[in-house]
């Protein structure tokens, strides 16, 4: 029963659905090339940080996947509603799927896994097969905190509202084009930018930590993506909140979780030195 909970059996045909969100998309943002304006880019750049930062890296990823601080229930929910808004399906698929990147990464289990090269982590995985669509056993298994909460269980059910109403919104502020460029356009740059540490950050880039997988620090996909790129650290310490670990690493995200801290908004927050490199644990087992 523990082999056959492990990982559901991979579908193998086109994601019809994914498909037509991810081509729909790209298709509503082409306008952008004849609406650009400053306020619609300044649009565009503030909702990619308040979605991809403090949403999809900080909410979904460092406090909800690996729980490497504590926060509020009213933050936790704030952040996952946030990051619904990235478009990258609810809450709970998002979390399964890293969860078991990291409990098979760069293996045939793993979702996205970089070994067959840069296409397929990169979107491949979104349009074809399984992708974040799993079956009732695997959420069970990988995310029963999530279905236990009825907070986060609601973001799931509803998580393609909040991006309704912020184009309502944007609508009213800046007509179609700030639609185009705060809804369309930032939504294509947050899927390739996060699509990125699948792919870029487990192909080029410097490995010092010795992980048993292809995890890489990649400067360039850490500052598209706040701090998410030095993703060799990462890996070696999975659950340490900060990903940037020296000086010249830049870590927004790491950043944010400090500001949290001097307003009482983050505690217990994990760091590196304090936990065993993940390749020590990989042994041990």
């Amino acid at each position: 029963m523990q082999n056959i909970l492990e990982f559901e059996t991979p579908r193998r045909g086109i994601n019809w659905k994914n498909v037509s969100i991810v081509v729909s998309f790209h298709l509503l943002a082409i306008p952008a090339f004849f609406t650009f304006s400053w306020q619609n880019f300044a649009i565009m750049m503030i909702g990619n940080w308040v979605v991809g930062s403090l949403g999809v890296g900080l909410g979904w990823h460092r406090l909800l996947t690996h729980r490497s601080f504590r926060a509020p229930k009213w933050l936790e929910y704030t952040l996952s509603t946030l990051a619904t808004m990235s478009m990258q399906d609810p809450p709970d698929k998002w979390i399964a799927t890293h969860r078991m990147h990291h409990a098979f990464v760069d293996t045939d289990k793993d979702p996205h896994s970089a070994r067959s090269g840069f296409w397929w982590p990169q979107i491949g995985w979104v349009l074809k097969g399984t992708a974040q669509d799993h079956d009732a056993a695997t959420m069970k298994r990988y995310v029963p905190d999530l279905l236990k909460d009825g907070g986060h269980a609601l973001i799931s059910r509803f998580f393609y509202l909040p991006i309704i109403i912020s184009a309502v919104i944007l609508f009213l502020i800046g007509g179609w084009p700030m639609v185009v460029w705060g809804v369309f356009v930032r939504v294509v740059v947050g899927w390739h930018t996060t699509w990125f540490v699948n792919s870029l950050a487990h192909i080029y880039g410097g490995r010092p930590h010795e992980t048993g997988d292809l995890s890489t620090n990649n400067w360039f996909v850490a500052i598209l993506t706040f701090g998410e790129g030095w993703h060799n650290n990462h890996h070696a310490f999975p659950t340490s909140a900060r990903h940037g670990l020296k000086w010249y690493q830049f870590d927004m995200n790491w950043i944010t979780i400090r500001i949290f801290e001097r307003l009482g908004w983050a505690t217990k927050i994990r760091l590196f030195e304090d936990e065993k490199p993940v390749i020590e644990l990989k042994q041990a087992a």
